[in-house]
């Protein structure tokens, strides 16, 4: 699979990388009977975009999902419902820390798990309700931590920290300029995290809260901070799943994943689409086998791009088309919202007297009026221009 992009990193040079992601809170700062890991944004739970952040990435090898024994089957339904890979979900302790050990403990001992999962070089810690982690600052604290044992995400204070007295008056404040504010991701050797677990007390595996903390008190590590990007907060309270709600509908607009054949003429054309569309939007081009059941096109509709722009040079491809909304339908994409699948047929040949028969074109809006009801808006564009001429346009549009 080729992408031409260039967007994402090709990940880090290491084998492998699994993910740890604590979701047993409660939720009681969230003021409601659901925990907001479980709760519904557009349709989906919240749980789930951070499981597909992670899945969409090639080098995460196994995705650990730490619930509380009550919501082990809420959590493996979510699963299955959404046709979420490589993910394990394993029964939480009393706290954050009890979770996130019992999370490391799958990789060596059995009592965890039915089979042990290969252990990671690099485990990332990652909390369940911050669903917009970018491949970028992943591969960051992976590559940071392999260098220094430990790496986590920062940011910087918003507002300055006071300390009381005793009586409720102001003791004093720090120098905000001189702080920073720990987030997540947060990534590790495996051997080091694993190893301060094993050494913590019961005091810190019941009110600690800080991984890097640990690897520093247990294992003399010490962390390297990475700035991180201003969407890496915490879902916390209500208002929180308003402002992620928000994110998601205005993520879905913009981004596009445009899909060409690997034949080099209609490549150039996709990547030509991708320059002067990734000035207004997210856009992603990428040249897999259109002709075959390639198995990229399951990888790049299970993620969370909503419309997708397929180019070839057949007149029409009643059977392929067929090929990719069945993988739609399978990714369980249109469940959440409609997908938006364009279909651009390049006609490069000498002869332009090409037509769209009555009867063909029939067939055509019956096929899309059967996948609208699917939730699956399918268009047909048809272009007729010389090869040549078709690639002078698009660099004049560029």
């Amino acid at each position: 699979m080729e992408r031409s992009s260039g967007s994402r990193d090709a990940g880090p040079a290491v084998t492998p990388v699994a993910v740890v992601l604590p979701a047993g809170g409660s939720g009681e700062r969230l003021g409601g009977a659901t925990p907001k890991q479980f709760c519904a944004v557009q349709g989906r739970p919240l749980v789930s975009y951070t499981v597909r952040a992670m899945e969409r990435i090639s080098w995460i090898s196994n995705i650990i999902v730490v619930v509380s024994p009550e919501n082990i089957e809420t959590m493996k339904s979510i699963i299955e419902k959404y046709g979420h890979k490589r993910v394990v979900t394993v029964k939480g302790g009393i706290t954050r820390h009890r979770s996130i050990f019992n999370g490391l403990k799958v990789f060596v001992e059995n009592e965890f798990s039915n089979h042990l999962l290969q252990k990671p070089e690099v485990v990332i810690i990652h909390d369940a309700v911050r669903p917009f982690v970018e491949e970028d600052i992943l591969s960051k604290v992976v590559m940071a931590a392999k260098e220094h044992g430990a790496a986590g995400a920062i940011r910087p204070l918003v507002s300055t920290v006071i300390a009381s007295a005793a009586d409720g008056c102001l003791d004093h404040s720090l120098e905000r300029a001189r702080y920073r504010a720990s987030e997540m991701p947060q990534a590790f050797l495996f051997d080091i995290i694993y190893e301060a677990y094993q050494q913590c007390t019961d005091y810190d595996l019941d009110y600690g809260t800080e991984c890097l903390h640990l690897a520093l008190k247990y294992c003399k590590t010490n962390a390297k901070l990475v700035e991180g990007t201003a969407d890496l907060w915490k879902v916390t309270y209500k208002r929180d799943l308003y402002a992620a709600e928000s994110i998601i509908k205005d993520n879905l607009s913009q981004q596009v994943c445009v899909i060409t054949d690997v034949k080099e003429a209609v490549a150039q054309i996709g990547f030509r689409l991708h320059e002067s569309l990734k000035s207004q939007v997210k856009v992603e081009a990428i040249s897999v086998s259109l002709s075959r059941n390639d198995s990229h096109l399951q990888n790049i509709f299970s993620g969370q791009c909503y419309n997708f722009v397929c180019i070839n040079d057949k007149k029409y491809a009643i059977q392929e088309t067929q090929q990719l909304v069945d993988m739609l339908e399978k990714s369980n994409l249109p469940l959440l919202y409609p997908v938006v699948l364009i279909l651009m047929h390049l006609d490069i040949s000498e002869d332009i007297s090409f037509s769209i028969g009555m009867e063909e074109l029939t067939r055509i809006k019956k096929f899309a009026g059967e996948m609208k009801k699917k939730n699956i808006l399918v268009y047909g564009l048809l272009v007729q221009y010389k090869l040549l001429q078709f690639v002078a346009h698009f660099r004049h549009c560029v």
